[in-house]
Formats: structure tokens, sequence, C-alpha cells
């Protein structure tokens, strides 16, 4: 799809492996409660929830510590009441960053996002200013040993909108509202996928060819989505080849 970085499907393999696992955990722990609190603890009922059950299961995380989750989240236990909150702003470059979270005390998260934007070259900016250059949606990455053509006969139909080709993968993209269908048509006909979410992605990317410049943009992502009530960052760049080769060992 237009948008999606050669950076942001690097950045997911490595995920779990640069992130602690505990802090990882915390997150997808985070995001099970606030999706069971907000459309019920089925999982079949509710696809938000399902998405984040898995997602924190192909992190590892145990069943008893999901299960423990949705039962804060729905009354069953006592838990903490979490806010969905965003945050805009620019990065070195002018890069347009797109900041998601979930805090339990709205004063205090927006000041250490402003703080690391500052800290780290970048500004924080107005409610609006960045978030028209981002949009939703549905994206699984299917392993290359899966035929081209089979991953577009079955997800077609579904609602897939695009295929894109990246390289050890093929990123199927889709509607939000079409993202429940893709994910069964996979399943259905067993292919397998990882990486399934729905998420913000940037309409058009900008291509960052310094080396210098690309891990001054890196170094703020990384400090943003290192914050425990950060649960994703956004960017609107792209690095060269070259440069992607050069930070990837960093």
């Amino acid at each position: 799809m237009s948008g999606h970085s050669k950076w942001a499907t690097i950045k997911h393999k490595k995920g779990a492996a640069d992130k602690a696992r505990a802090k990882l955990w915390a997150k997808l722990i985070r995001q099970i409660e606030v999706a069971a609190r907000a459309g019920g603890g089925d999982i079949d009922a509710n696809p938000t929830l399902r998405t984040m059950v898995d997602k924190a299961k192909g992190a590892s995380v145990p069943n008893d510590t999901i299960d423990r989750a949705i039962k804060r989240a729905t009354g069953e236990l006592e838990g903490v009441n979490y806010e969905s909150v965003t945050y805009e702003g620019y990065g070195p470059d002018g890069v347009a960053i797109f900041v998601e979270a979930l805090t339990d005390n709205r004063n205090r998260t927006s000041a250490d996002v402003r703080h690391l934007f500052s800290k780290n070259g970048g500004s924080i900016a107005e409610p609006g200013a960045v978030a028209w250059q981002f949009e939703r949606k549905g994206t699984f990455a299917v392993p290359r040993s899966v035929a081209e053509d089979d991953v577009l006969l079955v997800t077609a139909d579904a609602g897939a909108e695009d295929l894109a080709d990246e390289g050890t993968l093929w990123r199927v993209t889709c509607e939000p509202t079409s993202f429940t269908e893709v994910r069964a048509a996979l399943e259905g006909a067993s292919i397998p996928y990882e990486d399934a979410d729905v998420s913000w992605f940037p309409k058009a990317t900008v291509s960052i060819g310094d080396v210098e410049v690309a891990r001054r943009i890196l170094k703020l992502v990384d400090a943003l989505d290192d914050h425990d009530d950060v649960q994703d960052v956004h960017a609107n760049f792209d690095l060269t080849e070259a440069v992607l080769a050069d930070v990837s060992g960093d």
C-alpha cells in the first residue's frame, strides 16, 4: 500500500527482540483491557479484542494473563481505567509523527510526550496538524512461501485492496471494515499470516537519504515508542536502501 515503509517492516520483525518482554507484554495487556472494556469480553463477538488477543499470543503472553486482563476490563477483577489519547508532532527534517497512547493520567502522559519530542529534536503539534496525512488500514504479513496468485485469489473476494511485495513477505492491505473477512479468508484457506492489525499508515512517505538525519528520526521514534503509555508510533518517512542497510546495523 502507499506509505508502508521498509523501515516499518523491519521494525515489526525486530520489535519483540529489541523491546524488553515485560514492557511489550504490558502494552499488549493494556490494549486487551481497552478493547474488552469498549466491546465486551467475548472474543467471538468483539473483533478488536480478538485482534489484540492474537497479537498477545503471538508475543507469547500466557493465556491466564490474557484472561485476567479481560476480566479486569469487564469488572470481574479490580483494575485501572485507561483512556485512549493521540499526539501529533514533527521530527527532524519535518517528518510527520502520529502517536497512540493509553493512559490513566492524561496530564502526565502529555507532559512526557511533549518532553520526548523536545529532547530528541522534534516538536509537538496541534491536534489535526499531521493526522490528515495518515489513514487506517488493515494489514497482514504473509510469507513469500505462499504463491502470490494464491494470496490474491483468497483475499481479493474478501475485500483486500492491495498486495505488495516486501522482499521476504507479501503485505496484504484492506479497509478496516474488511479486516475480519480477510482474516477469515486466510484462515479458511490455511494460509499463515502474522503482524495482523488495523493501524495507521501514512498516505505517502518522505524518502530519507541522509544517514545522520535518519538516526535522529529513529532516535525520536524509539524514545516515544519506549514510553510505557505509548502503544504505537507512526511516521511518514521511508529510508533509501543505502541508509536502511547502514542504520539496520546500529
